[in-house]
């Protein structure tokens, strides 16, 4: 996944923090540009792979920890590392930037962390302090000058005047200055009494200055509120300086987060008159890190879908190849046939169910080809509304003149019934659908949002009335088996193909929902037009006779899969040779000139995989047909590619003797004509 890995990269670049990103062994796996530059580690040294120890070793010896042993400096910090717990700490460089680190553990036992330049921060708090210090200065002089004054002054009422108008004149000129700094500002005293707010704290909160002025925190901004920071206030209040972070339920129902440090204000006799509040919005950058954390959760979910689903299919291949020689043997005897049909039947519902898994995995072979949307969507109406109940009405909007979109349109209609049969399910008590498409234009803003290339885009939306969907749910909604559905009523795998599908067109899914306001799945897919058509594939369409009686080499590591597809071959006539790996079958072409096809499955051990061995078979051997076999096909493995050779056919795991049969048919007439 090259691009995405490029697309993650890029996109870490735009974050105003830096990022680093450590596998399960504390091995580097990611990073953005700001790492580098705050912490200034040679870019030579910064790679995949290096390990988490070389970069503390680097910070100790050149005095980022400050002075002591560096064995014991690398050890302490590696073995809060190994902990995988969240950990936060301040770090003042030899160049004075202050540097907040934040470390949080992932799901897949991998370690991401943040680097923030807080230097700025620290000198606003500095100054801000420092105001309310010359302020107080200012004020002082002030009243002195002005009890000076009141000596020589005879009317009473004309020195209580002038000190009035000093001190507002002094509160206006210290609100002024407050209101334009870009922070949340506040002061309560040690009753927990708040005397001052700036407007972007006011603001904060949805209330009035007044509404908050000479009141109580839990009075002031609610029980609720005052019940998750009251613990900070009371370490404030003890003289001690608190930094946390802490999220808020806005009234439109979107969630805000902050950062707040509580500054305590003393007393010349050391003692606590109140505190300083200094908070800035963080809501963007919360968003950004939940948003990095779930493509990871996402990738590696999809990893672990495209190994258990190559590792069924493999299983798959031998229970249908024997119920199949099975049934063959047993033709004369319909009782027990009777008992092998819905063996077999179930066995094809679990090869539906490994397409759908490798499908949200991004490993199942996709056919794209410029699709006319409104054509195809007319040409599901009659299949929709018959899964749909008569109390959902279905209608389209569709565009006047022809949209082409470029997907495998087998797989886009698989996506739109499975959409439609997720808004019947949210629709119980009946609704109404709407299908639309349009061209889009994707920003360069949008694109980051939708992880995609800024270009030109098809728009799918499928728009329901039905229940919608909370937030956690949404974050959820394209995990494999995740439902909402009671159990039996599906597997959970139908939004999990949806985003697979689309995320390997070169397109994004976006999802619009609230409880009880419906939902709107978007479908971006990149768009194309009408000339573009595909070039340069094989036409396997059913090409019939022709069969030579080859000699078969037969590639596959797994013993009982070589056995069931040795069985299929040897019934339709061909004579086979078996190999084990791509290095032993690689020894057999070099010595037994007769093999005439090699067929070859894709993932085996040993330095030779299936590309590669057809690679070596068409260079040595370019008289021999070659045909590959696998459960799935994915990039990792189609390395060394067959650039400026011959495409190879692949032959998906399962496959019956009849498919088997019929591709080795088509692969000798190909090759016959070709010759």
């Amino acid at each position: 996944m090259a691009w995405l890995q490029g697309m993650l990269l890029a996109g870490l670049d735009l974050l105003d923090e830096g990022v680093s990103l450590f596998d399960e062994n504390l091995t580097l796996l990611a990073w953005n540009r700001l790492f580098i530059d705050l912490l200034g580690f040679p870019e030579e040294m910064v790679k995949v792979g290096t390990p988490f120890e070389d970069f503390i070793r680097y910070n100790a010896q050149h005095g980022e920890y400050g002075e002591g042993d560096i064995a014991s400096m690398v050890a302490g910090r590696m073995a809060v590392a190994r902990s995988r717990q969240t950990s936060r700490a301040e770090r003042t460089q030899a160049n004075g930037r202050v540097l907040l680190v934040r470390g949080e553990p992932l799901p897949n036992g991998g370690l991401i962390t943040l680097y923030a330049d807080i230097t700025r921060q620290h000198s606003e708090e500095r100054a801000l302090r420092q105001q309310y210090v010359m302020l107080e200065q200012s004020v002082g002089r002030r009243a002195a000058e002005l009890e000076a004054a009141n000596a020589q002054l005879i009317d009473a009422n004309a020195v209580n005047t002038q000190i009035t108008a000093a001190l507002k004149r002094s509160e206006e000129r210290l609100r002024l200055i407050t209101d334009t700094i870009p922070a949340l500002i506040a002061y309560f005293d040690k009753k927990e009494i708040y005397r001052y707010t700036n407007k972007g704290y006011s603001d904060w909160f949805g209330r009035k200055t007044e509404h908050i002025e000479d009141r109580h925190i839990e009075a002031a901004l609610g029980s609720k509120f005052y019940a998750a920071v009251h613990s900070y206030v009371l370490t404030a209040l003890g003289g001690q300086q608190v930094t946390y972070e802490y999220s808020m339920d806005k009234e439109d129902g979107s969630v805000v987060f902050a950062r707040s440090t509580l500054v305590p204000e003393l007393s010349p006799d050391g003692e606590v008159q109140g505190c300083f509040v200094l908070s800035f919005d963080i809501t963007e950058q919360k968003r950004t890190q939940a948003a990095l954390v779930q493509a990871q959760k996402m990738e590696a979910v999809g990893q672990l879908s495209g190994g258990i689903a190559h590792d069924f299919n493999n299983m798959l291949t031998v229970v249908i190849g024997n119920l199949a020689e099975l049934r063959v043997r047993l033709e004369e005897n319909p009782a027990l046939i009777e008992f092998l049909d819905p063996a077999m039947q179930a066995a094809e519902r679990g090869v539906e169910l490994i397409k759908r898994l490798l499908t949200f995995s991004r490993q199942q072979p996709l056919e794209p080809a410029p699709v006319q949307i409104g054509g195809l969507v007319l040409g599901m109406m009659k299949l929709l509304r018959r899964s749909l109940p008569e109390n959902i009405a279905i209608d389209t909007q569709l565009p006047d003149d022809p949209l082409y979109a470029m997907a495998d349109p087998h797989q886009l209609e698989s996506a739109i019934l499975n959409l439609t049969l997720n808004a019947r399910d949210a629709m119980p008590e009946g609704g109404h659908l709407r299908i639309d498409a349009r061209a889009v234009e994707i920003n360069a803003k949008d694109a980051l949002s939708l992880e995609l290339d800024k270009g030109e885009y098809v728009q799918i939306n499928m728009a329901d009335t039905g229940l919608g969907m909370d937030e956690s749910v949404q974050l959820r909604v394209f995990e494999p088996f995740f439902t909402t559905k009671k159990f039996g009523s599906g597997s959970g795998l139908g939004l999990s193909m949806v985003y697979g599908f689309v995320k390997q067109s070169g397109g994004a899914v976006k999802i619009t929902s609230a409880p009880g306001h419906g939902t709107i799945v978007s479908l971006f897919l990149p768009r194309a037009d009408e000339a573009s058509l595909p070039t340069g594939r094989l036409n396997f369409r059913g090409l019939a006779g022709g069969r030579e009686k080859l000699l078969v080499l037969l590639v596959e590591d797994d013993p009982d899969v070589r056995r069931v597809v040795r069985l299929q071959l040897t019934g339709l006539g061909y004579p086979v040779l078996e190999a084990a790996s791509g290095d032993e079958a690689a020894d057999m072409l070099n010595a037994v000139p007769e093999i005439g096809l090699l067929l070859s499955d894709v993932v085996m051990p040993g330095s030779l995989n299936g590309r590669a061995l057809a690679k070596f078979a068409r260079t040595s051997r370019p008289q021999v047909r070659v045909v590959l076999m696998s459960g799935y096909t994915d990039e990792a493995h189609n390395a060394p590619t067959l650039d400026e050779l011959p495409p190879v056919p692949l032959l998906k795991k399962p496959f019956t003797q009849a498919q088997l049969s019929a591709l080795l048919d088509e692969v000798t007439l190909c090759h016959s004509q070709a010759t």
